[in-house]
């Protein structure tokens, strides 16, 4: 029996051995991962803690790990053109909406403020929010702002309704992305 153990233990060093680089790289990439860091290494989070980017859906839709478990948040006040809608088509300027949301947003840690005035969960189960970033800046105002989004209400008017209106005026007077004259060839 002595021997079988052995001739495994000489297997499993020759198989481990040789695997050795797809482990390394598994093991640098896993060590470097936010679920490594953030929840498998538990670390305390208070109510107030940031919460980490993991997934930008589109230019108005992302996913947060609260609590490592991820949470779809719609933002408030806004939409993009559609890019992941199975029912429709990419619509114009989507893709450039959500590479800009993906651009600022991916893989960092944000805040996301909630507003009494709306319901806290949509139809489709997403948390409904604001995505307030480290330096402070509203990210819903700003998609806005640079014209990647135009202000959207839903049933009933939100916290920074007339802040978002007033950006989209900003980016329509200034020709700015979905509001340039090229964009899809002028079809608004």
């Amino acid at each position: 029996m002595n021997i079988v153990l052995r001739i495994i233990l000489v297997l499993l060093v020759v198989f481990f051995g040789s695997q050795k680089d797809t482990f390394s790289s598994f093991n640098k990439n896993f060590a470097k991962s936010y679920y490594f860091e953030h929840c498998i290494v538990a670390k305390e989070s208070s109510k107030d803690s940031p919460l980490h980017v993991v997934q930008v859906v589109d230019g108005d839709t992302i996913q947060v790990s609260k609590d490592c478990k991820p949470v779809t948040v719609r933002l408030i006040g806004i939409n993009t053109p559609e890019t992941v809608d199975p029912r429709r088509t990419v619509e114009c300027f989507g893709h450039e909406a959500s590479n800009r949301a993906k651009e600022i947003l991916s893989n960092v840690d944000v805040k996301i403020e909630t507003d009494p005035s709306q319901d806290t969960y949509d139809k489709y189960g997403r948390l409904l929010g604001y995505v307030i970033m480290q330096d402070g800046t509203n990210f819903n105002q700003k998609m806005i702002a640079e014209g990647y989004a135009y202000e959207y209400t839903y049933n009933t008017p939100y916290r920074y309704q007339k802040e978002f209106k007033e950006a989209q005026k900003s980016a329509q007077k200034e020709d700015l992305g979905l509001w340039a004259k090229n964009t899809c060839d002028g079809k608004k």
